[in-house]
């Protein structure tokens, strides 16, 4: 009985709080990539505190996701919009657009905006992307990634974790833990913004062209990639 009140609460406070389940405009999906340029480059500027280079050269998907709000009081609630791009054998994907969406129980208060950045390090995280939808810790095995330009951080990570994770707020940027909760994929967002339905599988393999409204983005991705490999 507990669990179905804060199930229901959650959800009501989602549809309050959280004015990202409206339908999304044109506008709103180029703003969505162009802030996830900005929280890319400004996550990769940070040098010594930004993506290991060791980790950069293997990641085969990237969702940065501006803005995830989270929300609490009693109950705590997140929720946020966020694209992805994938690595391929001619270079990276045009963007596909998910949600992330989260809850828990027990006594807190309060709010904050957080930037998050998801990587996939090998090709079970590529799966779980290419997923309708996925819980993080429960279908995908996910961990707080390590910091650090030059890093030689533990490479535990490798045999343990499909996707690590990394959030930004008020300019600290660190490994976060986000099991619990859920990656889904936001059709309707993805075919509003190719102006036609093609499935995330196609998109994210390369087999779409990328819209030039997502060039920068997608471009600045490459950038950091490639950096990767020359340090």
């Amino acid at each position: 009985m507990k669990k179905t009140i804060a199930s229901v609460c959650l959800f009501g406070m989602l549809m309050f709080a959280f004015p990202a389940f409206a339908a999304s405009s044109r506008e709103d999906l180029q703003a969505r990539i162009d802030s996830a340029k900005v929280v890319l480059d400004q996550v990769m500027a940070a040098q010594d505190n930004s993506i290991p280079l060791n980790i950069l050269e293997q990641a085969t998907c990237v969702a940065v996701v501006p803005g995830l709000i989270k929300g609490a009081f009693v109950f705590g609630a997140q929720y946020g919009q966020g694209v992805v791009t994938c690595r391929t054998g001619h270079g990276w994907s045009a963007p596909v657009f998910i949600r992330m969406a989260g809850g828990s129980w027990g006594f807190q208060i309060g709010g904050q905006s957080t930037d998050l950045v998801l990587v996939a390090v090998n090709e079970h995280g590529l799966q779980d992307l290419l997923k309708s939808k996925f819980k993080i810790g429960g279908d995908a095995a996910a961990s707080a990634g390590p910091v650090g330009r030059n890093t030689q951080a533990s490479t535990d990570w490798k045999m343990s974790s499909e996707l690590l994770t990394y959030s930004r707020s008020k300019g600290l940027f660190a490994g976060i833990d986000l099991d619990g909760t859920s990656v889904s994929q936001n059709k309707e967002d993805t075919e509003l913004f190719f102006g036609q339905p093609h499935s995330f599988e196609s998109i994210l393999k390369g087999n779409v062209e990328v819209p030039p409204s997502a060039v920068p983005f997608v471009r600045a991705m490459a950038h950091y990639f490639v950096e990767s490999k020359h340090q």
